[in-house]
């Protein structure tokens, strides 16, 4: 089975850590990442802060993680720095990119012509938009007017999307595409749901801490409740790889040593 590729996640903004505006991003990442067969191994909110974001970077490359996904801070305000950090994190100068440039200024200027902008083409504030890391290439954004950056640093992978949540899922959607299915090469996850009758997370443990270790290969959860809250409770069987098969047997062996120890403890429960 293919090596799961691994990614990081940096959502990027002081109106996030304020609590201004929920992060809704992390949550679309992770359901899509896994669905492609990746794994999120970290996830991390930061201000818009130059210094804090490049270290946090330095250390994601450090790791080795072969994915890095920023949300965030690519606009054209003072505070929009994210582009600034990813270059100083991979040790390269920002250069005025003239694609990006010529991007922008159509993005304005149809902005402009539809009516919905009273100004359109380039101001100062707009071309910082169009200042990249070196190196880096624009990944189309078809909802707004920051395209999305993609820098290779090594066996790295940066991608910086904008923080507007249709924004983001538009680059994703859409350019970000060829990408991912290169770097996932048809990876792919499944998922198997067990509903038990026990409202006690805790008379499930003897099974629970025998089935997890036995199936390194499968990422076993239960859900727990506050007691008394329900009658039952779901225990989530995910497996990830590259071929359906192998994947779908993981999770099958897994399923099959749940029910069967389950049973053993006297509840019932059904496949969800």
């Amino acid at each position: 089975m293919a090596a799961t590729v691994s990614v990081e996640i940096f959502i990027i903004g002081n109106e996030i850590l304020n609590g201004e505006i929920q992060d809704t991003n992390t949550h679309w990442l992770c359901r899509e990442i896994t669905q492609l067969g990746g794994k999120v191994v970290r996830s991390t909110v930061l201000g818009d802060d130059l210094e804090v974001v490049a270290e946090a970077l330095q250390a994601a490359l450090a790791r080795h993680t072969r994915v890095i996904l920023t949300a965030g801070g690519l606009g054209p305000t003072a505070d929009d720095l994210t582009l600034a950090a990813v270059a100083r994190g991979a040790g390269v100068p920002l250069q005025l990119h003239e694609q990006a440039r010529q991007m922008i200024r159509q993005s304005y200027d149809d902005l402009h012509a539809r009516g919905i902008l009273d100004v359109g083409g380039l101001t100062p504030a707009r071309e910082k938009m169009a200042w990249l890391p070196e190196g880096a290439r624009t990944l189309v954004n078809p909802v707004g007017t920051a395209p999305g950056v993609l820098l290779q640093v090594a066996e790295t992978t940066i991608i910086s999307l904008p923080g507007v949540p249709p924004e983001l899922k538009g680059i994703f959607s859409s350019s970000m595409q060829p990408f991912l299915h290169e770097t996932f090469e048809g990876g792919l996850s499944a998922l198997h749901t067990l509903t038990v009758r026990c409202n006690d997370e805790s008379l499930l443990e003897p099974v629970l801490s025998r089935v997890v270790p036995a199936h390194p290969g499968v990422y076993i959860k239960s859900l727990a409740t506050r007691p008394g809250e329900m009658a039952e409770l779901d225990i989530f069987v995910t497996a990830t790889g590259s071929d359906r098969s192998t994947v779908q047997a993981l999770i099958d062996a897994a399923v099959s040593d749940l029910k069967m120890g389950i049973a053993g403890l006297g509840f019932s429960l059904q496949d969800k």
